[in-house]
């Protein structure tokens, strides 16, 4: 195939094969190639229905990008000695069609605004099925909630043994997080999809061109008003990294714990054999390596945001080249997140839970000191902080025995429970881990009133964000489905 056809005009002299690879985005632009397909389809007729092109020519350029669509793309085209996938394949009409069809494609677009629309079209994708992904991950959380709301363990502050809770109410933690990670990604949407077509290279350009037509063909919300903002933004990909690095951050704390559950010191999980490997050397181990390259990954969609907002941070107005280089961190960080999440779902679903550990672990530490400085504040009046402080002495001195207590009551106080009528079995009662989790009963509480009432709330959540998830794929689909549709009438 001939060489670059956007640089014979100005430019001559050859480049070095090391140039040509510095500069190539061809590696990223594997993956933007369908999307430009559809761009150029789009475009096309645009240029057709403001009669910028002749009618012969239109069937002529739809009839090979409709080749491409159903076909695929041809290897040539991502040759390096074009800089992109746009050159490429106007390079290949051209070279199919003769430049005088081929030629006319690019009337009245730049590459600026062609890469800005391909990015978003991909995006759009990859965030639909980040939240497909994000829907089953909640939904398997909740399954395992609602087999283990009589599933007492202990909760941990500072990693240390702190109050009672039940597996149902850890779940049910996560879930909520990821729920915010769905709304995040979807309130995203809308600024993602929009249409920057027709700004040209920034200034717009003279011809008659439709934009709003082209966006609506695209299954794009709206245009971009401004045309120098349209190509040199690159806000909607920090965005999306932003929301992914988010969610990424729950993903790594939720893994941390598994990998931490997992080991011998506290056996509350045993993960599947698939997702863990054994040692080299010691036949013994079984480690939970896809967790913690889930937990790694983290870091990588972390310095994808990071990358990207550094080269974005200091570019002036408007399109730079610069941006290019912002193209494959965003694909590896969508990638990233995409693989461990729904790996994450697969992992948790096939995990078994060792209840037996969990409920002996439970009351370990004083766990329910707190029910107990509670029951005196309502049995005997005491201000919480001389409650607290008497439970905590009395933790200080040994056990949470009737003696102790009395004895921290006195140094506090002046005098002892027993003699306000305080007994053993009082205490006793009030530590008692599953008394302590049933009072937990306010909104929100692992009491089990609590924990099936958030269930069936975020039951009911997860149900509306999948009809809304599904309203917006089918949007999107009918929007292409139309196009290719009313592309192959007019190509006919």
């Amino acid at each position: 195939m001939r060489n670059d056809v956007v640089r014979r005009g100005r430019l001559t002299g050859e480049r070095s094969g090391e140039m040509m690879h510095f500069l190539s985005s061809m590696e990223a632009d594997r993956h933007l190639a369908d999307a430009d397909v559809l761009v150029d389809i789009a475009h096309v007729m645009m240029l057709h229905k403001q009669r910028i092109i002749e009618p012969g020519t239109t069937k002529d350029l739809l009839s090979t990008l409709l080749r491409l669509y159903d076909d695929g793309i041809p290897e040539s085209v991502f040759g390096e000695q074009f800089e992109d996938i746009h050159a490429g394949i106007e390079s290949f009409l051209i070279e199919g069609s003769g430049e005088e069809t081929g030629g006319r494609l690019h009337s009245g677009r730049s590459r600026n605004d062609e890469v800005a629309a391909c990015l978003r079209i991909r995006i759009r994708e990859d965030i639909l099925r980040q939240l497909s992904i994000l829907c089953r991950l909640r939904g398997v959380l909740l399954s395992l909630a609602a087999d283990h709301q009589g599933t007492v363990m202990p909760g941990f502050t500072h990693f240390q043994h702190a109050q009672p809770t039940t597996l149902a109410h850890y779940l049910l933690s996560y879930e909520q997080a990821f729920s915010r990670d769905f709304e995040r990604l979807m309130e995203a949407f809308p600024r993602v999809n929009r249409s920057p077509l027709g700004a040209a290279a920034f200034a717009s350009t003279g011809f008659p061109v439709n934009r709003e037509y082209t966006a609506d063909l695209l299954g794009f919300d709206g245009v971009i008003g401004n045309t120098m903002d349209a190509v040199a933004s690159r806000d909607f990909a920090l965005e999306v990294l932003a929301d992914l690095s988010l969610l990424m951050v729950t993903v790594s704390r939720l893994c941390e714990d598994l990998i931490l559950w997992s080991s011998a010191f506290i056996r509350f999980v045993s993960l599947d054999d698939a997702f863990c490997s054994t040692s080299s050397i010691m036949p013994q181990k079984k480690n939970p390596d896809s967790a913690e390259i889930m937990r790694a990954k983290t870091g990588s969609v972390l310095g994808a945001f990071m990358t990207s907002a550094a080269i974005v941070k200091a570019l002036p107005m408007s399109y730079n080249r610069d941006l290019q280089e912002l193209t494959p961190s965003l694909i590896r960080g969508v990638q990233d997140a995409k693989h461990t999440t729904g790996l994450l779902a697969d992992m948790l679903a096939s995990a078994s839970f060792d209840t037996g550990r969990m409920r002996e672990e439970a009351g370990r530490g004083n766990a329910t000191a707190t029910d107990l400085a509670d029951m005196l504040v309502r049995r005997f009046g005491f201000p919480f902080r001389t409650a607290h402080s008497i439970v905590g002495r009395a933790v200080q001195k040994g056990d949470l025995i009737l003696a102790n207590l009395d004895e921290a009551a006195i140094e506090i106080t002046g005098s002892s429970l027993s003699s306000r009528g305080l007994s053993a079995p009082d205490i006793a009662a009030s530590l008692d881990v599953d008394t302590s989790l049933q009072e937990k009963r306010a909104t929100g509480g692992p009491a089990k009133v609590a924990v099936a009432a958030a269930l069936e709330d975020r039951k009911k959540q997860l149900a509306l964000d999948r009809d809304l998830l599904e309203k917006r794929k089918e949007q999107i689909s009918a929007s292409i489905t139309a196009l290719i549709r009313e592309a192959r009438r007019i190509a006919s």
